[in-house]
Formats: structure tokens, sequence, C-alpha cells
């Protein structure tokens, strides 16, 4: 039977007002200040130029691919959204974290083909790389995850080094980034006698991702910012204006470089499908876990290293992995004011570190030449042994010291005290050719002269007249034998390979390339 028109009216009217009790009971017993979720806001929008400076504020890559825009155009950054990484569990270790933040566009090509199966024939080289890269890839990761930079980005010095902070290039780029010289002086990092930060963990890290943000700023593009990081961003900017002139596309792959730019980004692409998928290439990633390896300790007063080794019970191998910038014997606290070591042990340093309040914990100290002296004056002088200033000091056979040097000497009497931070931070090693002469015999010639016969030769009248027991006037015969000291050859191949002079850091990055070390 069909309900009537007054049983429904009042079938619902009681239905609606139950309805409405049970909703307002809920809204009563609902948390005052909870409020609904936001919705995620739209991509913000960056415009980019070239040539500007490293940006303050993150950049990323676009997720997807997009053809490349002429240098010198505006260009927009989407930044990679975030919404939905709060919703994801932790990484269970550092190659899942770094696979999260994969937000290059991928390159597919023939040569990346190659790289691919040249890396996965050789399980040996990988499992070394990567074992070698334990100590480091965290720090990286976070510092990119920090810039929101692509995590693929932490897989570079692989490419570069093989995660070898001591590697250097045959064109004296060093590190496990491979900075230049002058280019590590651009980007700040310090290169002295006591250290030399481009094999700084922290610093060569920090100097790496402004010069690749700077690249990406300029370029609008990763392929071709990377490109720019071993080739130099003059070499790309000038490939480009090449391309645009004849009407060719402006990307990576169209590019005209050499051979080794030309398979720079296929390596660091290869590498990035192995890690995204070992089991593919057949091949074993070690376990690195998503854990700080490292911890940061202060150092107030100078340490030599064997005893910062024993202090955190370390061996010098753990020690010299974690602080290669370091070349000497001794830590200086006014020039190094911390020091990483492995997390437990940095622990059990500053514990032991704790016993020894009033002890010196250093046998060297900085001292300055005060004028050119041969190494064997200045060992007397410092109270040490030649064989062992030249071997702490780097100075090597047939050279002189030159006035200002700054030279690693034992501390004891006058010379008891911290090094300061002047010398710390600007103590440099000049040395010059120390000249061995060697006794020759020379023929006057008809109306010669001592002076004639000495600016022939390059040396002074006044030397000619001494060597020969003569007056500077003196007259000579035709063929008259007269004896002169010249240096030797051997001092001149000395001259010819002294490290003496310096160049001063550029006001831009130098436009050459950062070479990559040895891979094998």
């Amino acid at each position: 039977m069909k309900p009537t028109a007054t049983t429904a009216s009042l079938g619902g009217g009681v239905t609606g007002t139950l309805v409405l009790l049970w909703a307002l009971l809920l809204t009563g017993c609902a948390t005052p200040h909870s409020n609904p979720p936001a919705a995620a806001e739209p991509p913000k929008l960056l415009k980019v130029e070239r040539n500007t400076q490293p940006t303050p504020g993150p950049i990323i890559a676009p997720a997807a691919s997009a053809p490349a825009i002429e240098p010198g155009a505006e260009r927009p950054v989407v930044l990679k959204p975030h919404a939905q990484l709060g919703l994801q569990a932790p990484a269970a270790d550092v190659w899942e974290r770094i696979r999260r933040g994969f937000a290059m566009p991928d390159l597919d090509n023939e040569l990346v083909r190659n790289r691919e199966q040249w890396y996965a024939s050789r399980p040996d080289y990988i499992l070394r790389m990567t074992e070698r890269s334990r100590p480091y890839l965290f720090h990286i990761v976070e510092e990119l995850e920090r810039r929101q930079m692509p995590t693929e980005l932490a897989l570079l010095p692989f490419i570069e080094s093989a995660f070898n902070p001591q590697a250097v290039s045959t064109a004296k780029a060093a590190g496990m980034w491979q900075f230049m010289p002058a280019t590590g002086k651009y980007f700040d990092l310090k290169q002295n006698l006591f250290r030399d930060e481009r094999r700084d963990v922290l610093e060569s890290t920090r100097a790496a991702l402004d010069y690749l943000q700077k690249l990406y700023g300029m370029f609008g593009d990763w392929h071709l910012a990377l490109a720019a990081y071993n080739w130099g961003e003059g070499s790309v900017g000038r490939a480009l204006a090449r391309n645009k002139a004849q009407g060719k596309p402006l990307t990576y792959d169209e590019l005209s470089m050499p051979n080794e730019t030309r398979y720079y980004v296929p390596k660091l692409q290869a590498v990035k499908n192995i890690v995204a998928q070992p089991e593919a290439f057949s091949t074993q990633l070690p376990l690195i876990q998503n854990h700080p390896y490292f911890k940061s300790v202060p150092i107030d007063r100078d340490i030599d290293v064997a005893v910062a080794v024993k202090l955190a019970n370390v061996s010098l191998e753990d020690f010299k992995a974690l602080n290669p910038a370091m070349s000497r014997p001794v830590i200086l606290a006014a020039g190094t004011p911390q020091i990483l070591l492995p997390w437990d042990n940095a622990t059990i340093f500053e514990s032991n570190l704790q016993t020894h309040p009033d002890r010196r914990l250093s046998t060297w100290t900085a001292w300055q030449a005060p004028r050119t002296m041969k190494p064997e004056d200045v060992a007397k002088q410092v109270g040490m042994s030649v064989d062992q200033l030249r071997s702490v000091n780097g100075i090597p056979a047939r050279m002189l010291v030159k006035a200002g040097s700054t030279l690693l000497v034992p501390r004891q009497g006058h010379l008891d005290n911290d090094v300061t931070e002047h010398l710390a931070e600007n103590g440099q090693l000049s040395l010059a050719p120390e000249v061995v002469l060697r006794k020759i015999f020379v023929k006057a010639r008809k109306g010669d002269t001592l002076s004639v016969l000495a600016a022939r030769h390059g040396v002074t009248a006044s030397n000619m007249a001494n060597w020969n027991n003569l007056r500077e006037n003196a007259k000579l015969n035709t063929g008259q034998n007269l004896a002169m000291f010249v240096p030797s050859q051997a001092s001149r191949r000395v001259a010819k390979a002294s490290p003496g002079r310096t160049h001063a850091a550029p006001k831009a990055p130098p436009n050459r390339p950062v070479r990559t070390a040895s891979r094998r």
C-alpha cells in the first residue's frame, strides 16, 4: 500500500529532525579549531635570465623535458610541487631517497646505451665507487633537497672523480667535484699552505651546487648546465650562438662539442638509470643508510692529526677520507674551526678531549722566513733536521725559501703558540731556484774588453775582473782565455720548474672547463 501524503510528510519531518539533531551532536564533539585541508597551490613561476648570479631561492628543473629557449631570453621555471611529499614514508636508504628526487629530463640515445653497457660490465668498479661514496652521499642529498635541486646531481661525483676527494686531474682540477684552481677561488674555496678546500667535503659541495645553480640560471636547461660545468660556460654559450646563427636547435643533443663533453651527460644518465633499476643491469648497490654518516666537531685549539685520530679512536684512513682538505700533520683552529668525524666517533672525541683541558695538543706551529734562505739555514734556526723540514713542507732539492714564506716548524722555545689567523688563512710557501755555478773559459776577440765580454755572457764586468784577477779597464789580447762562472744546466732546469709564479683570481668564473680526473 502506498503511504498517504499525510503519513509521508510526518515521516519526513521526524527523519529530518533526527538527522539535524545527529549532525549537531557530531559538531559538538568535533575539535573546535580543526580546518579542512588547504587546496594545493598552483606552481609558481620564476623568471630566470641569462648571466644572472645564483638565485637565493630554490631552483628546480621542470618535471618534463621542454624545448631549449635561446640564450638571453626570459624563461619561466616551474617549481616542483611538494604537496604529496609529507604523505610518503621515509626512504629506506639513500638510494631510494635519490630516486624520489629525480627531476631532470631523461636523455635517451645510443651514447647512454653505450655507457650503461660500460658500467654494467664492470661490477667491481661500480662497487668500489659506490662504497667510496658512503661517507658523502647523505650530506649531498640533504643539500640538494634543501635547495630543491634534482637529486640526480648527487651522482655527479661518480662521473667527475669516482667519489675520490683526493683526485687530481692532469689539468690540476682537484677534489670529488673537480674544481680548477681559479674556479675554486671564485667560489671562495681557500687554497693555501695548510688546506685546499677544493677537496673539503662541506665546502666543495657548497661551491659545486652554487656553480650548478648559477649555470642553470644562465641556460635554463640542466643538460646545458652540466655541459657548461664540464666544458665551460663560455664554450657552451658560443656553441649555442653558432647553432642560433645556423638555424639549428638550441639543445644539448644538437651542440658541436668535444668528445669528453659529448659523453658527459650520457655518463650521468647511465649511472642514474643503474641507480633507478639496478636489477635491470645485474647490479647490486651497497646499503647506505638514510642517516648522517659524519658529524662536525668544533676545534678551538691547534691539534696534531695523530692526536685527533687517537682521541676519536678512528683510523688515519677514515679521518683523511672525511678531512681531505688538510695537507699538513696539524689542524689549525684559526683556519679549520671544525673537523668531520664518523657520527659515533665524534662523541668519543669530544669526551676524550674534555679530559685534556690543559695539555698541549699540537707539536707544530708556523714560522715566517725573514729573508731568502737555504733550507739548511732555516732548519738550523728553527731546530729541526733539514730532511724533516723538506718533508713536512714539501721543499724539493736545489730550492731556496723566499722571504715571507710560511713554514711548519716544531713548537719549542719562543715558537710555542697556536698559529695566528693571518698565517692560517694566508700562509704560502714561495721557492726560488738555488743557483749552482760552473766554471767555463771564453776567448777574447779582437777589440774585446771585460765590459764587452761581460755583456755578451750576461755577467758583470766587476765579476769578470775578480774571476781573472784583473782590473776592470785591463786590456785584453786577442785569443786570451778568461774564466767565467755561469749557472749550471741543473739550475736552469730547476728554475724552469719552479712554482714561484702566482696568479690573482679572476673577477668572473673562467670560461675554461672543469677537467675531469681519470675514471680508473
